[in-house]
């Protein structure tokens, strides 16, 4: 009966497509290992609107709270009655705090930022075994500004790197050249590209540019060793997958959610 779900607090994730995450798969283990009642669900939006998101809110009294996927980091941000510091800071929400009064009533969804967190404590041993302090960080979307924060509180210079645009901070693929990837010898995919379904895409870099002084790190961890992770790999860089940012993050929105 649906009625026996609606004491039990339930946490999700909204953006289009999820069936390549795994964030549901890490937060029901967690709840299993932990012996919580606490559960996890996904919420594929097809288009972020007042509707469907305040739909989702209203006809999910026990939720208590969600994340934010591809492609509604920036999006999300207009829909909020508030936005902490870190996040406005960035540009980007990943983790949204559902506030309910003692009837269930909504009244307040506040963003926040977990993926600097998240992705700064998964590069930060590769920050340190660089040369150069400096990063390519492929893509402009919410992803790459959670990247860029991250990588600037390590005290690491970001270019991110575009297929068009260019301006201050930006570069596109054609522009790399080989002075540019050995001062920045951390390369980051922050596009969806490689992921699950499409396993045989990565971004247009010149990845014969890249040697054994490089590191690149995938967001992407679904599959886990991505065609931009094999392309880097060839050609001797260190590689690593964006599942522990995934765990990182995930807790750290959990914290936020069952905060009083």
């Amino acid at each position: 009966m649906p009625q026996q779900r609606l004491s039990q607090t339930t946490y999700g994730l909204i953006g289009r497509p999820l069936a390549h995450s795994k964030s549901k798969a890490f937060f029901t283990a967690l709840f299993a290992e932990n012996g919580s009642t606490e559960s996890y669900d996904n919420f594929e939006l097809q288009a972020l609107t007042p509707e469907a998101l305040y739909g989702l809110v209203l006809l999910n009294p026990h939720l208590r709270g969600f994340n934010v996927t591809a492609p509604y980091k920036e999006e999300i941000m207009a829909f909020l009655d508030s936005v902490s510091d870190n996040a406005a800071h960035v540009g980007a929400v990943n983790t949204v705090k559902i506030e309910r009064d003692a009837t269930g009533r909504v009244t307040a969804l506040r963003g926040f930022n977990t993926d600097v967190e998240g992705f700064r404590e998964s590069v930060r041993s590769m920050v340190e075994k660089a040369t150069h302090k400096g990063a390519l960080v492929l893509g402009t979307g919410g992803a790459s500004k959670a990247v860029a924060e991250a990588l600037a509180q390590l005290g690491v210079s970001v270019l991110r790197v575009s297929r068009s645009k260019s301006g201050d901070g930006l570069v596109t693929y054609a522009g790399i050249t080989p002075e540019l990837v050995k001062s920045h010898p951390l390369i980051v995919n922050a596009t969806p590209m490689g992921t699950f379904p499409a396993v045989d895409t990565c971004p247009p870099f010149p990845y014969e540019l890249l040697d054994g002084n490089n590191f690149s790190h995938d967001l992407v961890y679904n599959p886990a060793e991505t065609e931009f992770m094999k392309r880097c790999a060839a050609r001797g860089a260190e590689v690593k997958n964006g599942l522990e940012m995934l765990h990182r993050q995930a807790l750290a929105s959990l914290e936020i959610w069952r905060r009083k």
